[in-house]
């Protein structure tokens, strides 16, 4: 298996809406993006999969040296062997994936977080900085276009954070802040255990409401030079807050199941912005 097979499966298996927006790139950059979201799942199945901590910190220590190789040519991963001829035509530099590492990190570490603007710091690691990397990929030319990516990039995160209560609690993480917990008087114990309620509902909308409004603050700071190249990620924030927008229809439920779209409605929403230019 070569390494573009290699990260060409890793992409496809995720089954992720990034992967959908991919389908609609010219050839070097779909295999751009498909590599780094590769080695970005690589590194993030690191913390979820592995049940140790201590494994995970030692895998996340070989990454951060593998990415260092990699700079120096001397790569072994075939993620990392997939991306790296890419990174000088895209500008994709060393900081961007021990960024990536870091972020992922800080969930070995850390599994509260005491407020919005904590919680902003971890987002921009794993979300922020991913969304500046790929706004390279897909062609951006305004430099006005990095805010942007990197608010589209929170407005993502913040959607994952309210989809995944019920599966990060079940790893003993929280990421709804904890003065915001404490403001609609909800008990950490009971997101732990997976406990309904209305002040838990009105928490939800919180973050719910937090999220479309990064999203309008996206939309209104991408360039007008950028907006073709950038459709990639036009077509993942329609997928995003379709699925933000499924979750509050169904009132959160997302402690007891993961809320999700069908690949084939997917396929419609990206198709969608692609053709029609519209989300």
């Amino acid at each position: 298996m070569t390494p573009q097979d290699y990260v060409q499966q890793k992409a496809a298996a995720s089954g992720s809406s990034f992967y959908y927006a991919f389908l609609f790139l010219p050839p070097p950059r779909r295999a751009a993006i498909t590599a780094f979201y590769a080695f970005c799942r690589e590194v993030d199945d690191v913390v979820d999969d592995v049940q140790d901590p201590g494994v995970a910190a030692t895998k996340l220590a070989w990454w951060q040296s593998e990415v260092d190789r990699a700079w120096r040519g001397q790569a072994s991963h075939p993620a990392l062997l997939a991306l790296m001829p890419h990174a000088p035509t895209y500008g994709i530099e060393l900081r961007h994936l021990q960024a990536v590492i870091e972020g992922c990190r800080m969930d070995l570490e850390q599994t509260r977080y005491l407020d919005f603007v904590s919680l902003k710091r971890y987002c921009h690691l794993v979300a922020g900085v991913v969304g500046e990397v790929s706004a390279r990929i897909f062609g951006q030319i305004d430099p006005a276009t990095t805010q942007y990516a990197h608010t589209l990039g929170l407005a993502f995160q913040l959607t994952n954070i309210v989809r995944d209560v019920g599966e990060d609690a079940g790893r003993g993480r929280i990421y709804l802040p904890i003065d915001e917990l404490q403001r609609f008087d909800v008990k950490a114990h009971e997101v732990l255990k997976r406990q309904y309620s209305d002040r838990f509902e009105a928490l939800m909308q919180f973050q719910a409401t937090r999220a479309h409004a990064l999203y309008d603050e996206a939309l209104a700071l991408l360039p007008a030079a950028d907006r073709r190249s950038q459709k990639p990620g036009l077509m993942m924030a329609s997928i995003y807050r379709t699925l933000l927008r499924e979750i509050e229809h169904e009132r959160f439920q997302v402690l007891h199941q993961r809320v999700a779209l069908t690949p084939l409605r997917k396929l419609w929403l990206a198709w969608k912005v692609q053709a029609l230019g519209r989300m």
